[in-house]
């Protein structure tokens, strides 16, 4: 029988949410916690992997059983009171046997955290960046993700992927004053793809590339064009979807 878990986490302690030999990740956090309470080795299948130090306020997996939970519930408060205080499981809930946590999945999105006026409580939460920047140019060259679907020039290079095609469904800045944040939406997203937009959408803001500039980078299709990676410490996997009516 297959179940679903939500949870969301605070990324900083761990080194990501892939299992990985003798270091901690979100991943290995909670199948620990599972075989624990189960009695029986369990594994997860997450949604998508989130990078050393990128959070989660929504984070979907699944996994197996041969009898059904008596009581999903009440495994749920044991979860939370195993678990560290950094990862908190929402819902534990079954499934049709078809659904599948990453491949089922319809988007993705995420957000990244800028804030401009130092702020000690929300540095591991955002990246501090205070120098001059032009938003409205910033969100002309977010429009054109929408006209394209090949984000090669985002991607990390040492990738296992078959293809880099995306499609961008929503994407935009928003500018609070002291907070900026992107807001990007997609069918599926690239390794260390959403880190790389916004530190070459910076360099748009800065002045330092136009607007024609970034569309050139996109065609481009390598990565050595685009910017820097922004730093994952403002980096949210905020929300994943499924089809309509397929979560309990």
């Amino acid at each position: 029988m297959r179940y679903f878990l939500e949870c969301s986490y605070n990324g900083a302690p761990f080194h990501g949410w892939q299992i990985q030999p003798n270091i901690i990740t979100v991943q290995s956090a909670i199948e620990h916690a599972l075989s624990t309470l189960l009695r029986q080795p369990i594994e997860i299948v997450g949604s998508g992997r989130t990078d050393k130090r990128v959070h989660a306020r929504q984070q979907f997996a699944h996994f197996e059983l041969k009898t059904p939970l008596p009581d999903p519930t009440f495994l749920l408060f044991r979860l939370n009171h195993f678990l560290p205080f950094d990862i908190a499981i929402q819902r534990i809930f079954p499934v049709d046997d078809y659904l599948h946590a990453r491949f089922s999945a319809t988007s993705r999105k995420y957000q990244y955290y800028i804030i401009r006026k130092k702020d000690p409580f929300t540095q591991r939460m955002s990246y501090f960046f205070d120098l001059p920047l032009d938003v409205a140019a910033m969100n002309t060259a977010t429009d054109l993700l929408f006209q394209h679907d090949d984000f090669k020039s985002f991607s990390m290079v040492k990738t296992e992927v078959n293809h880099y095609h995306c499609r961008i469904m929503e994407a935009h800045w928003e500018d609070r004053g002291d907070e900026l944040i992107f807001h990007v939406r997609a069918d599926r997203f690239l390794r260390g793809m959403v880190r790389a937009l916004v530190g070459t959408l910076l360099e748009v803001g800065l002045g330092r590339i136009s607007v024609a500039d970034f569309e050139q980078i996109i065609l481009a299709k390598d990565r050595q064009k685009a910017g820097r990676a922004v730093p994952p410490d403002g980096l949210f996997l905020m929300e994943v979807t499924y089809p309509e009516g397929k979560l309990s």
